[in-house]
């Protein structure tokens, strides 16, 4: 659930069912943490650079990566959502509107109706409208201070553990050589407040909205990521075109890409999830769909009965949870399949030469 906005049309919808159309006209770049000072060129070098701080530093932690030479489709992939995936609620309601005097009841209700209205981009139209609300307030927030804000965001049981606990579980069940696990963010909310998360620097990429904040007096979005235009970066972590600024359009043969679907697995929560999750599943990857422990899983069960998900479970992510135990199933299937994919590969390479 990326807020309760919504802003695809029809068209768009049906583009999420194979790969994007005009992905490349997208701006792109989701790293960075440049000051406020020179906003201009330091947006310009973060968008080049699009790294997150683990990516800066090699990979996610105790990541292993192939050797060249060798098999090389090794990388699992785990890709979330963030509003009420890893988060109870959307992210701007911890810290932000708050901030700014807003009941976040209300200002979402006048951020669908302004882009009703107005026919409007749902996700654009909030952007704009916080920075208004803010300005009304005389509260004027830069980047530096949006980063601050990710401090407050609340996350789900166990979210700050996963990581390691997945990754100690890859460690024990892989028996294929040099398999590496990434954690992926694709998300609608904004790079600035999750840069602000403890967990920020557990992802080897983020993906999600973001501002310009030179030269305009309001900030301007720089980068909207809407629920079907997430499925621009499942195929680019598919490709290995992680360069925000390269073409992903151009075909590229299956065996080419680096990170096939099967060894991917898609978080999410609910209906903006849907072409995510119908883009994995179509293509070989895994979903699953979480929903608030103790709460209605009645969208889930949904999408479940749909066909869009692998699995469903409460948004628990400790050692043990329902979530943990179905997760590890899907990781042993990619784990099995990698190695008979690897065998094959050898007895290949044996009866060519």
């Amino acid at each position: 659930m990326d807020r309760s906005v919504r802003g695809t049309g029809k068209a768009e919808r049906t583009r999420a069912e194979g790969e994007p159309r005009g992905a490349a006209s997208k701006p792109a770049g989701s790293k960075g943490t440049a000051a406020k000072a020179d906003a201009g060129k330091a947006d310009a070098g973060k968008a080049d650079a699009g790294k997150s701080a683990a990516a800066k530093a090699g990979a996610a932690p105790h990541a292993t990566h192939p050797a060249k030479g060798g098999f090389e489709k090794k990388t699992i992939a785990l890709v979330y959502d963030f509003d009420g995936t890893l988060s109870p609620k959307p992210m701007q309601e911890y810290g932000f509107l708050p901030k700014i005097g807003v009941d976040p009841k209300e200002f979402w209700a006048e951020s669908n109706r302004l882009a009703q209205e107005q026919g409007a981009d749902s996700l654009i139209t909030y952007m704009h409208l916080m920075y208004k609300k803010a300005k009304a307030a005389g509260v004027r927030i830069d980047r530096e201070e949006l980063v601050a804000l990710g401090r407050s965001v609340e996350l789900y049981a166990g979210v700050e553990e996963w990581f390691d606990a997945i990754e100690d579980y890859v460690k024990i069940r892989a028996e294929s050589h040099g398999v590496a696990l990434r954690h992926y963010l694709v998300s609608s909310g904004l790079t600035e407040i999750v840069e602000g998360t403890s967990i920020y620097p557990r992802f080897h990429r983020v993906f999600a909205s973001e501002y310009w904040f030179d030269p305009y007096d309001l900030p301007y979005p720089k980068r909207v990521i809407t629920d079907t235009g997430k499925t621009q970066y499942l195929f680019r972590i598919n490709k290995g075109i992680e360069d925000l600024g390269q073409n992903i359009n151009h075909h590229m043969p299956e065996g080419a890409r680096p990170i096939p679907f099967s060894n991917m697995i898609y978080f999410g929560d609910g209906d903006t999830d849907v072409p995510s999750m119908a883009v994995m599943r179509k293509n070989g990857g895994h979903a699953i769909a979480v929903h608030p422990p103790g709460k209605s899983r009645a969208k889930c069960v949904d999408l479940f009965k749909a066909g869009r998900i692998d699995f469903l479970a409460p948004a628990d992510y400790r050692r043990g949870s329902d979530l943990f135990k179905r997760t590890c199933l899907l990781i042993d299937r990619m784990l099995a399949d990698i190695r008979v994919q690897e065998e094959v590969w050898r007895m290949g390479k044996a009866v060519a030469g």
